[in-house]
């Protein structure tokens, strides 16, 4: 622990844009409470949801001020008087934080924290949580997807995209992805998806339906934008697991009745303690088998966590988790 027991860390005292992200050099160093582990930060990953409820925009709201990130990786610095799971210096990752992942350390609680595989990176730990378990809540939770189904994952070049890939073909679907870059039409495709389409093309949905005659599912990150074209994609009794939009969209409801399609929305606040340990439990087969592997993409020290934040919603094309390393 630091020895003047002061840290870095991010801190956000009023809602905006990404400068508000301040780093600080004198926050005190939280101590766990009984069932609370503290985390010496080395990697946290930055998403979406996080841009959101800086901005002001998202339903709920922290107090201020607060420390964003849910998503870290780390060694275990200390441990509260009734946590027996953890010790000292094991390192782990975490699916949730209770003090902000954006900092030199953070505290979680015990059920939020997880064992970090031997071959497994900081960078990759931190890149597991928050999109691996969207993925699993859209696909499995959700969307109810079966072994033989095709799957469309809508923006897939990215940290939840990635994810589905992944997950999609370890439960046996079809799965395919769009990017917007060359290069992540071809990160996608090393991520498990049989085929690829760039979502910049004018006619990408006409080649969609060309080439699958229609998809049973789809993984939507971006629905203002897609969702009306995504609707007339769908084959009888397709559904549309909504993860992300940032505005509203027209549609015409007629697509809907004339699939009998449906439209879900997708927000892991909701997981209940089962479907969240349902996940782990997937996800921890997936790291045992290998077929659950992180691509972490750009990389920020602490100090830029506004250019993450303003990289992650207006860059170029995602590719792969972006992360903050301490």
């Amino acid at each position: 622990m630091s020895a003047s027991g002061v840290m870095r860390a991010v801190r956000v005292s009023e809602f905006g844009g990404p400068a508000v992200l301040k780093l600080l050099s004198d926050v005190p160093v939280p101590r766990p409470g009984k069932r609370q582990v503290l985390i010496r930060v080395r990697a946290c990953g930055v998403n979406p949801v996080e841009t959101y409820i800086r901005s002001g925009s998202f339903a709920r709201r922290p107090d201020l001020p607060y420390t964003p990130g849910s998503d870290v990786a780390g060694e275990v610095q200390e441990v509260g008087e009734e946590v027996t799971s953890f010790k000292g210096g094991e390192r782990v990752f975490t699916t949730a934080t209770d003090s902000g992942g954006y900092a030199e350390f953070t505290l979680a609680g015990e059920e939020s924290v997880f064992s970090l595989p031997a071959g497994m990176s900081p960078e990759e730990g931190a890149s597991l949580g928050v999109p691996y378990c969207t993925a699993y809540r859209a696909l499995v939770t959700k969307a109810q997807a079966k072994a033989g189904e095709t799957v469309l994952i809508h923006g897939a070049s990215g940290g939840v995209g990635i994810a589905a890939c992944q997950l999609g073909r370890s439960l046996g679907l079809r799965v395919l992805g769009t990017a917007g870059t060359t290069e992540g039409l071809d990160l996608v495709l090393q991520q498990g998806a049989h085929l690829v389409f760039n979502h910049r093309e004018d006619d990408y949905t006409h080649k969609i339906l060309e080439a699958t005659g229609g998809v049973d599912i789809i993984v939507e990150m971006l629905a203002n934008v897609n969702l009306g074209r995504d609707l007339q994609v769908l084959t009888r009794g397709g559904r549309v697991a909504v993860v992300g939009s940032r505005g509203s969209v027209e549609i015409n409801p007629r697509d809907i009745m004339a699939q009998e399609s449906s439209i879900m929305g997708v927000a892991l606040f909701f997981a209940t303690p089962e479907e969240r340990k349902e996940c782990m439990s997937a996800l921890s087969r997936g790291m045992e088998g290998g077929w659950l592997r992180p691509s972490v993409g750009r990389r920020y020290p602490l100090n830029m966590a506004a250019q993450a934040h303003q990289d992650i919603m207006e860059g170029p094309g995602a590719r792969g988790k972006i992360v903050l390393t301490m």
